[in-house]
C-alpha cells in the first residue's frame, strides 16, 4: 500500500513537471489541452472526462474521452455555472459521470470538470484540481496576452490612422470678401470616413467637395485618405469633373475591392464667368441658395467604388450666379435619431436653411448643431458628422 502512494506521488510529479515545462515553452492551447488528456489517461486511471470553458458562442466541452459519445463543442447544462469555488468534487446526475468539480482563477471560473474513474480519487483530486488550474490558468494568461497585442496592435493602427487623416482636411478655409467656406467634422469613432476639401484651381476658379464613405474606424479613414490623394493628384492634372469622377471611381473601386463605397460631391466655381459645374455621386442633396429660391442639387451620377465602368455619368452647370450659399453635409447628420426613434431628416435641416441666408457661418453650424443635440435628447450619435458651408459674394 505504501508502495502504491510512493508510485502515485511519483506519477504526479512527473505529470506537473511535463505540463510545468510544457506551458514554459509557450506552447499552443491546443497542445496543452492534449497534454493535459494524456495525462489523466495514463496517470490518474480516469476513465471518462468532459472539460468545459467559456468560448465566444458559450461554454461548451473542449476535453473529451471515454464516453459513449462525442461531447466536444456540446453546451453546459446553466445549472453547474453556479458550482461554488471549493476543492473538492461534487456527484452529479450528468450523463456517464459521477463527479463534477469546477476550476477557479481567483474568481472567476475557469471550466467546469466532469469525470468517471473507478480508483476512488481520494487525495487524488487534490492534484486533479491543481492540474486542470495550472493548464487553464495558463491558457487564460495567453487569452489575456494575445488580447493584449491585439490591442496595441489596434492602439498603433488607430495612431496611424489619426495621422493620416490630419492630412485629409485643408489646414485653411478661405474667409474673404467674396469667397468664405466653414466646416464642421464630428467623428463616430476616433477615426471616421467622411471627407471634406477646399482645393484652389487657379486665381478664378476652386474646388468644394464633400464625401462619405461606407464602414466606419480605421479601414474607413484609410479608403478615404486613399481617395482625397487620388483626387488631389487629379485636380493638377485635368480640372474636367467627369474626367476626375470615372478616375476616382476606378481608384475606389480597386482599392475597396468593390465592397466599400464613398458618396461624394464637387463643385467648381468660376468667378470669372460666374458659373458653377457641379457633380453629384449618390451623396446627400446638396442644398443651394440663392437669395429666397433653394435649388437640390442632386444630378451627376452613382456612388463610387461599386461598378466600374460607372452606369451613368454627367455634370451640371449653374450659369450667372454671383451670389449664394451652398450647405453640404453627409447623412449622420439627418439620420441623427431621437428617443422616439424618429430620424432628424431633411426637412428640418431645409426648415433651418431657409431663413436669411447667413452672414456667419460659423454660426450658422453651432445653430444646426443646438437644434440637432437638442433634436436627439439623449440619444448617440450614431454615425460621423460632417457639415461644409459656402458662401459666394462675386459682386
Amino acid at each position: 500500500m505504501k508502495e502504491t502512494s510512493l508510485d502515485i506521488k511519483d506519477l504526479q510529479l512527473n505529470a506537473l513537471l511535463e505540463v510545468t515545462q510544457a506551458v514554459n515553452n509557450n506552447l499552443p492551447e491546443d497542445d496543452l489541452l492534449k497534454i493535459y488528456k494524456f495525462t489523466l489517461l495514463a496517470d490518474l486511471k480516469i476513465n471518462k472526462l468532459a472539460l468545459y470553458t467559456e468560448q465566444k458562442e458559450g461554454w461548451v466541452c473542449r476535453v473529451n474521452f471515454g464516453t459513449k459519445n462525442d461531447l466536444i463543442g456540446n453546451p453546459l447544462p446553466d445549472k453547474y455555472l453556479k458550482l461554488k469555488n471549493e476543492i473538492g468534487v461534487v456527484e452529479t446526475s450528468f450523463d456517464e459521470f459521477d463527479s463534477v468539480f469546477p476550476v477557479y482563477h481567483k474568481s472567476k471560473l475557469l471550466s467546469v470538470v466532469f469525470i468517471k474513474s473507478d480508483a476512488k480519487l481520494g487525495v487524488q483530486n487534490r492534484f486533479l484540481n491543481a492540474l486542470t488550474n495550472i493548464i487553464l490558468v495558463a491558457i487564460e494568461n495567453k487569452r489575456l496576452a494575445r488580447q493584449q497585442m491585439e490591442q496595441e496592435a489596434y492602439r498603433r493602427e488607430l495612431e496611424i490612422a489619426k495621422k493620416v487623416q490630419n492630412f485629409l482636411f485643408p489646414k485653411e478655409l478661405p474667409k474673404i470678401e467674396r469667397l468664405q467656406i466653414e466646416a464642421f467634422y464630428l467623428p463616430h469613432h476616433d477615426v471616421g470616413g467622411d471627407y471634406y476639401d477646399y482645393i484652389q484651381i487657379d486665381e478664378h476658379r476652386f474646388l468644394a467637395c464633400i464625401a462619405d464613405v461606407s464602414g466606419k474606424g480605421v479601414p474607413a479613414a484609410l479608403l478615404m485618405s486613399n481617395f482625397q490623394a487620388s483626387l488631389r493628384a487629379l485636380v493638377r492634372q485635368t480640372k474636367d469633373l467627369l474626367e476626375i469622377v470615372t478616375e476616382l471611381n476606378h481608384t475606389t473601386f480597386v482599392s475597396g475591392n468593390a465592397e466599400n463605397f464613398i458618396t461624394f460631391f464637387a463643385g467648381i466655381y468660376d468667378f470669372k464667368t460666374k458659373s458653377l459645374e457641379y457633380i453629384n455621386c449618390g451623396h446627400n442633396e446638396i442644398i443651394l441658395k440663392s437669395g429666397s429660391t433653394i435649388e437640390l442639387l442632386n444630378d451627376g451620377t452613382t456612388v463610387l467604388g461599386m461598378f466600374d465602368p460607372l452606369p451613368f455619368i454627367d455634370t451640371q452647370q449653374l450659369n450667372n450666379i454671383d451670389e449664394f450659399f451652398l450647405f453640404a453635409y453627409t447623412d449622420g447628420l439627418t439620420e441623427t435619431f431621437n428617443e422616439k426613434d424618429e430620424d432628424f431628416g431633411f426637412d428640418r435641416l431645409l426648415k433651418i436653411i431657409k431663413q436669411d441666408c447667413p452672414k456667419d457661418l460659423s454660426h450658422l453650424h453651432d445653430e444646426i448643431l443646438k437644434v440637432l443635440n437638442e433634436f436627439k435628447g439623449e440619444r448617440a450619435f450614431h454615425d460621423d458628422i460632417t457639415m461644409l458651408s459656402c458662401l459666394i459674394q462675386n459682386k
